[in-house]
């Protein structure tokens, strides 16, 4: 390879062309370009004549300049000429290339694919193998081939079909693995690449030592034994982001943000979803220059807080950059159990009426048995005066309060008339029998006022209002240890709330009822903000060690894209929980069944983030900027043709067998080709196509036959909408989102193919443009079971603006559009089509996105006769011909907005249908 700067020759060989250009030269100026000839009867007679010496005319300069540059242009592109091509390497041997896929690679992980790919080409040209060294763990399942010598075609191929994993490298095994290659295999030294996530994550062992970071310069080390060693690592602005796990104290939560380093100020995004995937709200926050970290505080609506399913920072894909959130991190489940009887008819009279009204705003209010409520996760379990329970849910609760619940028990007219005393396993304290009147026409005695709450009571701090009475109560037996259980008391002294602990849980009696009947209490602020304490004392959810394992729900790439989980995904001990690590076999993700399910979030178990900086001498880093080797070749080539063309023109008009006129137009046409560069020269004519007439759309995907599909299947669509409606459609057209402009097109059909990724930034501000504006996107993932179509889509819906997708209600438009229909079928059948939540945006009535699996391009694919091309199954012709008929429908629905939803020509319709 010869290098000129930053310009490099892979073939410098091919230089040698450029002795070829004297001999050009003089061929050019010996032999003119052909006389022009010019059929005239006269000259018959001139041929008789004596004829004199001639000089012929020489060939002109400007001709002579322009086929010696278009020689001069297919001799450097001979040469294969490239910019920042990587040029150290020194050694002779294989070329070692270690990878980080991890979870911090996929911040950016097609500049990392580039720049190995490129080294691959490089050790390709010099005729050098590779080692292939991934460091983070494969997936469950997927064996862990030892490493061995590979061609640079092989290592291409593994590059390709790599991608990020949602969990930490592990860099010691790379190494161990990398010493027993070197064993076996004595070959000489040669250069070494590290391609690195650009930080020393550092993960807690078993014993909570922190110790990954502190290896990395002992590996650096050791691979300088093995030639001259690069890291390629990406600078503090490119860093990826950390979301903390938040810390909820009721009405909010409080999220943090890392980086590794710090570095200029930055403005993030913090968005919360639901469970359905809407976006419940945005908070903004700002890490100022030199800080690490910021903390945002998320408030929102407290009907919101139930539904919570996830946190995300904006714009950064990763699975570190993603936190999970289930019912420990939402409004508490609350259980209600009530003794009450009659009085329940008259709701003000209710046991449950003031907890309900109190408890909802922030909590998730459930009623039902003692034995009932427990096989759910709870958080608090309130016993209204439940009067006798039966010895089995006795048990069931006591066992519960060990393992950490919480009880919050009230009294009433059942517990004072009970023989209550130490046999009672759901009393703090043992109490008398009989209740105390404090007040009332045959007392002397007013009812007493709350005395204010002790430092040591969890109600410390709350503000006491006089107008709190105590009318009646249940008094507790005095005992030693009385004043410690005591919570809350009346101005006399007397014990109202006592509370006792129990394992890891709490028992607490309110010795008043949860009605109004006995005390104000219940209808003052103060019962609201007293419940609240007790709530935020729970540990969210409590549910059974002993319980069934915890199987594996969906799980997070590293994209932090939801996904389905693999056959090599395994269960986690229901009490082991709370010790397990994120690994290949249990990857970030939900955990346990729809009712119970645990969230296992990747950032709660990265100890520290910093970037790596203590690197060995000798080692050089990189950035992954300046390893991106442009090829010259295709743009030399290209200078070529068209400078051919233009000779070939010229050649034309000086033969006479070209008017100069027109000659002047071409050249002047190809001159404007060249210098406004690749593909804007065709941007005006793609502009004028597709404004002059209603044309439909297909993403081009690079695969052929999936684009010529769909080109087949749109044209397909096309002949049965002009045979059977009004419409008629230009041909079809296909469209890259980051460079075209879609704002032609009404409808886009989208063909997912796995792996597929958005070519540049501007494609998905392209796309959500498109969407906003009216534009509609059909997603077709061909496959009904497609695992890794259906992963590319759901990566594709979180970098794009996508709304809640909802399968199609039977009363859609789609539905009766055109045709009356209660499926969708395409070359598949049997699958659901998805379309946005009616109402999410005013868009006409038109659901921007309509999604599904039935592959209906190639249902309606037809070829230059008319003749279906692939055959649709189960169904055969007639799924096909509901196959059009959805695509009729589509192409209604999409044109003609919600003017088939309007309902005031409903009764007219009927009356004919009538008829």
């Amino acid at each position: 390879m010869l290098s000129l700067g930053p310009l490099s020759f892979a073939a410098p060989w091919a230089l040698l062309g450029f002795v070829i250009l004297a001999a050009i030269w003089w061929l050019l100026r010996l032999y003119p370009p052909a006389p022009r000839q010019i059929a005239y009867p006269p000259v018959r007679i001139l041929r008789r004549l004596a004829r004199r010496r001639e000089t012929p005319a020489r060939t002109p300069w400007w001709l002579l300049l322009l086929r010696l540059a278009i020689t001069s242009l297919v001799i450097l592109a001979a040469a294969d000429p490239l910019i920042n091509a990587v040029t150290d390497l020194k050694g002779k041997g294989p070329i070692y290339l270690i990878v980080d896929d991890d979870w911090a690679a996929a911040r950016d992980w097609p500049s990392r694919r580039t720049m190995m790919l490129g080294l691959a080409d490089q050790a390709e040209r010099e005729g050098r193998s590779m080692v292939f060294v991934p460091t983070a763990p494969p997936q469950a399942g997927v064996k862990n081939d030892s490493l061995e010598l590979l061609t640079p075609a092989a290592v291409r191929q593994g590059i390709e079909s790599l991608q990020p994993k949602p969990w930490a490298t592990d860099r010691d095994a790379a190494m161990k693995a990398l010493e027993a290659f070197e064993k076996l295999n004595t070959e000489r030294p040669g250069d070494v690449f590290w391609v690195s996530n650009g930080i020393e994550e550092t993960i807690p062992d078993g014993d909570g030592v922190a110790a990954e970071g502190t290896k990395l310069r002992a590996h650096l080390r050791a691979l300088q034994r093995r030639g001259s060693t690069v890291l390629v690592s990406d600078g503090a602005q490119a860093m990826p982001w950390v979301l903390r796990l938040p810390e909820h104290d009721g009405e909010r939560l409080s999220v943090t943000v890392e980086r590794p380093a710090p570095s200029g100020r930055a403005e993030i995004g913090i968005r919360a979803i639901s469970g359905d995937g809407r976006v419940l709200t945005r908070s903004r926050l700002v890490v100022e220059e030199g800080e690490r970290r910021a903390v945002a505080e998320i408030d929102m609506p407290l009907e919101f807080m139930n539904r919570l399913a996830r946190l995300e920072i904006e714009k950064s894909r990763t699975v570190a950059a993603t936190v999970l959130l289930d019912e420990r991190w939402r409004h508490r489940p609350i259980g209600l159990v009530s003794g009450g009887g009659s009085e329940q008819d008259q709701p003000l009279l209710s046991d449950t009426h003031y907890l309900g009204r109190a408890l909802g705003p922030f909590t998730e209010v459930r009623a039902g048995t003692a034995g009932d409520l427990l096989k759910r996760e709870l958080a608090v379990l309130v016993l209204i005066d439940p009067g006798s329970l039966g010895a089995n849910e006795e048990a069931q609760i006591v066992d519960w309060i060990d393992r950490g619940g919480v009880v919050l028990r009230f009294a009433g007219r059942r517990l004072a008339e009970s023989e209550a005393g130490k046999d009672d396993k759901l009393l703090p304290v043992e109490i008398r029998r009989g209740d105390r009147i404090i007040g009332g026409a045959m007392s002397w005695t007013k009812p007493e006022t709350l005395a204010p709450f002790d430092t040591s009571s969890p109600f410390f701090g709350l503000p006491v209002s006089r107008d709190v009475k105590i009318r009646r109560q249940v008094l507790a037996r005095p005992s030693l240890d009385l004043a410690e259980k005591t919570w809350a008391r009346l101005r006399d002294g007397t014990p109202l709330v006592t509370a006792e602990q129990r394992g890891r849980g709490w028992l607490i009696l309110v010795h008043a009822t949860a009605n109004a009947e006995w005390s104000d209490l219940p209808l003052s602020g103060l019962f609201v903000d007293m419940l609240r304490r007790v709530v935020e004392m729970s540990q969210g959810v409590v549910s059974s060690a002993d319980g069934p394992p915890l199987r594996p729900l969906s799980v997070l790439d590293a994209y932090a894209v939801p996904d389905e989980p693999n056959v090599g995904v395994q269960a986690i001990p229901a009490g082991a929980f709370a010790e397990a690590r994120v690994s290949p076999e249990n990857p970030p993700g939900f955990y346990g069944t729809d009712i119970h399910r645990r969230a296992l979030n990747f950032s709660s178990q990265l100890n520290s983030l910093r970037m790596i900086s203590d690197v060995p001498e000798g080692v050089a880093v990189r950035d992954y900027e300046d390893s991106r080797e442009l090829d010259l070749k295709s743009w030399l080539l290209l200078a070529a043709s068209v400078l051919f063309v233009v000779d070939t023109i010229a050649s034309l008009a000086m033969r006479g067998l070209l008017p100069f006129a027109r000659a002047a137009a071409l050249i002047a046409g190809a001159a404007v080709l060249f210098t406004s560069g690749p593909g804007h020269a065709e941007d005006d004519v793609f502009a004028l196509a597709s404004s002059l007439e209603t044309r439909l759309a297909y993403v081009i995907t690079g695969d052929n036959q999936i684009d010529e599909t769909s080109q087949a299947g749109l044209s397909g669509l096309n002949f049965i909408l002009k045979r059977r409606t009004a419409a008629e459609l230009g041909p079809p057209q296909g469209v890259h989102p980051g460079r075209d402009e879609l704002s032609f097109f009404p409808l886009i059909y989208w063909p997912i193919v796995p792996g597929y990724e958005l070519p540049g930034d501007l494609s998905a501000v392209r796309i959500n443009k498109y969407l906003r504006n009216g534009g509609v996107i059909l997603f077709d993932t061909r496959d009904q079971s497609g695992a890794a179509e259906t992963r590319t889509l759901r990566r594709l819906a979180g970098e794009l603006d996508l709304p809640a997708l909802v399968p199609v209600p039977a009363d859609h438009v789609l539905t009766r559009a055109f045709y009356l229909l209660d499926e969708f079928p395409g070359r598949w059948s049997g699958g659901t089509l998805w379309v946005e939540r009616a109402g999410e945006r005013v868009n006409d009535g038109v659901s921007p996105i309509i999604a599904g699996g039935h592959d209906w391009a190639a249902a309606w694919a037809m070829d230059e006769a008319g003749r279906p091309m692939f055959p649709v199954v189960p169904g055969g012709e007639r799924q096909r011909e509901m196959a059009f008929r959805f695509g009729v429908n589509l192409v209604m629905y999409t044109l003609t907005g919600n003017y088939k939803a309007d309902q005031v020509h409903l009764p007219a319709i009927l009356r004919r249908l009538g008829q």
